[in-house]
């Protein structure tokens, strides 16, 4: 995220302000989240029998579209605030710059970064055993 967001501001050649906190506070809570949509589906394909690859395969795979949604929809709505040259742009302006460079650099890093390393950390655990699912059982009738 720090990534995107240094590097945004070299090539627009912008100076960091308190605006650019508030960004990047918000922008943290995007990144967070999207990570630990991605952990907790493998923690979930773990649970389910499947070893430490081939949960971070799968939900590399079920999880791109949500990630990708997620981190579109807040990059695509901040390009207006990034570029608005009206009254009043300078102060929003670094809102926007710091969301679109850390989500853009954090996404590519959620996709590829986080399964890697679930990967590697969970390496030696073994597969856990799939859980049987219980029915529900109707309660007893009370005289």
């Amino acid at each position: 995220m720090i990534i995107g967001v240094i590097g945004i501001y070299a090539i627009t050649g912008q100076t960091m302000n308190l605006f650019s906190g508030i960004g990047l506070v918000m922008l943290v809570g995007l990144v967070v989240k999207n990570g630990i949509v991605m952990v907790d589906y493998t923690g979930l394909l773990r649970d389910r029998g499947l070893g430490v690859d081939e949960a971070a395969l799968e939900a590399g795979v079920a999880r791109l579209r949500p990630v990708l949604m997620t981190s579109l929809t807040a990059i695509l709505g901040m390009i207006p605030l990034a570029f608005n040259s009206g009254e009043g742009g300078e102060l929003v302006q670094p809102i926007g710059l710091t969301v679109i460079g850390g989500l853009s650099s954090a996404t590519l890093m959620t996709l590829f970064f986080i399964p890697v390393m679930y990967s590697l950390f969970n390496k030696k655990k073994t597969p856990k055993k799939p859980q049987p699912v219980q029915a529900l059982a109707a309660p007893e009738a009370q005289p």
